[in-house]
């Protein structure tokens, strides 16, 4: 499999509500921040035995927005978020299949 389709370029806030990624393979993807939010895979948000959602939407505010995205190694990103969590960790690969455009998905 291609590496450089897991591999950002760039990663930049698009407005408020936007996160957008540039792919080395020259994709971009732009991702809702709620969607992202709410995406979190860390224990506190998923059961770590079950994989069962811990997380309610209805605890995620509507205007939930990134305080501070910074790498963690050459594999992932960590979300500072605006409703207080910190430990959420975003693999790229994960953040790649998150991808709901109509390429990703098959429809283009």
């Amino acid at each position: 499999m291609d590496e450089t389709r897991y591999s950002p370029a760039a990663i930049a806030q698009r407005g408020a509500d936007a996160l957008a990624i540039r792919w080395a393979d020259g994709h971009e993807s732009v991702y809702p921040v709620r969607r992202l939010r709410l995406a979190c895979g860390c224990a506190e948000c998923v059961d770590e035995w079950s994989g069962e959602q811990r997380l309610a939407e209805a605890a995620v505010p509507a205007d939930v927005r990134p305080l501070r995205i910074q790498p963690v190694g050459r594999y992932a990103i960590q979300i500072d978020w605006s409703d207080g969590h910190t430990t959420g960790i975003y693999p790229f690969r994960r953040l790649r299949e998150l991808c709901e455009c109509s390429v990703c998905t098959g429809g283009g």
